[in-house]
């Protein structure tokens, strides 16, 4: 993502229903998502745009530090474009190549929200194996909330 895809940020980035089970709140002004993506976006150390074939950005898709040997994988996709398999291609695509990339890697993490069944449907139809609930796991925009964990290893086969 560059900042001339502003534009098209802020149509995932200030919907609420987007944010429900992100760490974020939903931007509230174009100002608001330059400085997001100036500050956060482009100096991930791996986050890509997840774009239709006309390299229109509809979400982003990254990678996250655990440890030395564990990352976490993360995703944010448009609601226009949820149900239609965008999340799961992207998931996929990235689970397969990630540890190829950073062979470090023994583990792959998704840590999913209990109530966000899409999410959790996106992991499973990837490969990820659901290894329980988190019970009061984290505190999610004031609310303690438990998590899901789900699990993917180098060994395992993506579906």
């Amino acid at each position: 993502m560059t900042l001339s895809d502003v534009d098209h940020y802020m149509v995932w980035a200030t919907d609420a229903k987007v944010a429900q089970f992100c760490s974020w709140e939903p931007c509230t002004s174009r100002e608001e998502a330059i400085t997001y993506i100036t500050d956060s976006v482009l100096t991930h150390p791996w986050l890509r745009a997840i774009c239709l074939e006309d390299d229109r950005p509809i979400g982003y898709i990254l990678i996250m530090a655990v440890d030395d040997i564990r990352k976490e994988i993360g995703y944010v996709l448009a609601r226009k474009y949820w149900g239609k398999g965008f999340a799961t291609e992207a998931v996929r695509l990235v689970t397969a190549e990630i540890f190829k990339e950073m062979p470090e890697i023994e583990r792959l993490e998704a840590l999913v929200d209990v109530d966000n069944v899409g999410s959790q449907r996106v992991l499973e139809k990837v490969g990820f194996t659901r290894e329980g609930v988190m019970r009061n796991f984290i505190i999610m925009k004031g609310s303690v909330r438990d998590m899901v964990m789900f699990s993917f290893l180098p060994s395992d086969p993506l579906k």
